[in-house]
């Protein structure tokens, strides 16, 4: 269990801006195109010929994670990755972020310096700049608002809208591990909550756990597409699921879609604790979400291509809009697919 009561530095003998000062005193940018960064009223970017991308995103304590069993510097790591997940689904390159965190009184200053660590790493691994934010107190909990801005040339932009007809359905690594890891925190915080004396069984569960608490956007394949000289016709991070995502494409694009249930790829560790729960591995892997894998059309003339980037799974195909959107399951039974992945705002 998190304890963030911890005798330490009381936050308000910094100040505010004393506190931005200390926390990002160590920031270096690296990127040309961030002219100016944390210590004036703005950031100040330059891209000249490139197309910008922005896009932003809110945790909030309670709601996106919990304090019980989620490290400080995970979740710092964590707000990052999930940002720069979203530029790399626009197939751009994240070149700045901006911080904004709420802290309520129950928080010293060495606990703030743990989320900041895990920022500042993200930063660091996917070679960004931190360029400015806001700190400023809550009454509730604990609250990041992180924005990422990246660059791209016009003609590599990849949206949700462009999927066509036969084009080739693709999913990187493998779905439904962070969900795993979810249900198997909340299931040791459930017997935690029992009785305290009992210690939390976690053991032979590293990688979902890690795919939980911290997650990684997949630079790599945005790498490697570039590198195959593969533009995809359409792309999303799995963020909701695999199912919702997909059918965010499907939705935008005007198009239908078929998967194949044994072509998805899941891994060992998700198996084994779906069957613990006594539940259908495929739920984590369609509906489980924040696996932030990059799902990607192609069009289906790029397969022998598409197939040698490693890491990469064809899963099926983009059909006419009146077909619908199909899973054929292992027994080659058509089950309609269903959004039942997060849903942010459901009460």
């Amino acid at each position: 269990m998190q304890d963030n009561k911890a005798k330490g530095t009381d936050i308000a003998t910094l100040g505010e801006f004393g506190l931005i000062k200390h926390l990002t005193k160590n920031i270096k940018l690296k990127h040309s195109s961030s002219n100016l960064g944390v210590g004036d009223d703005a950031a100040v970017i330059d891209y000249q010929n490139k197309k910008t991308v922005v896009t932003t995103d809110l945790l909030l304590e309670g709601i996106h994670f919990d304090l019980m069993y989620t490290p400080l510097k995970h979740l710092g790591y964590k707000a990052i990755a999930v940002n720069v997940s979203d530029v790399y689904a626009m197939n751009a390159c994240p070149k700045q972020v901006t911080v904004s965190i709420a802290i309520s009184k129950r928080f010293t200053l060495e606990a703030v310096e743990e989320i900041y660590a895990g920022i500042q790493l993200a930063c660091e691994n996917y070679e960004v700049d931190l360029v400015g934010g806001d700190t400023t107190s809550s009454l509730t909990g604990l609250c990041i608002s992180v924005t990422a801005i990246g660059e791209a040339d016009e003609k590599e932009l990849t949206y949700r809208s462009g999927a066509k007809v036969n084009d080739l359905i693709c999913v990187s690594g493998n779905l439904g591990a962070a969900y795993a890891g979810l249900q198997l925190l909340e299931r040791e915080k459930r017997i935690y909550d029992n009785n305290p004396n009992m210690q939390p069984d976690l053991t032979g569960h590293d990688y979902i756990l890690e795919r939980q608490l911290k997650p990684k956007a997949r630079k790599d394949i945005y790498e490697r597409l570039k590198e195959a000289n593969i533009v995809p016709t359409s792309m999303i991070d799995v963020s909701d699921g695999l199912s919702s995502d997909l059918m965010h494409i499907c939705d935008k694009s005007v198009v239908g879609c078929q998967i194949y249930e044994e072509k998805i790829p899941v891994d060992f560790e998700t198996h084994k604790m779906a069957e613990e729960l006594n539940m259908n591995y495929s739920t984590f892997s369609l509906n489980g979400g924040e696996d932030y894998e990059l799902l990607f059309t192609v069009p289906l003339d790029k397969f022998d291509a598409v197939e040698k980037i490693e890491d990469v799974k064809v899963i099926g195909h983009i059909t006419e809009a009146s077909k619908g959107n199909y899973l054929v399951t292992r027994d080659n039974v058509e089950i309609e697919l269903q959004a039942q992945g997060w849903n942010p705002i459901k009460e």
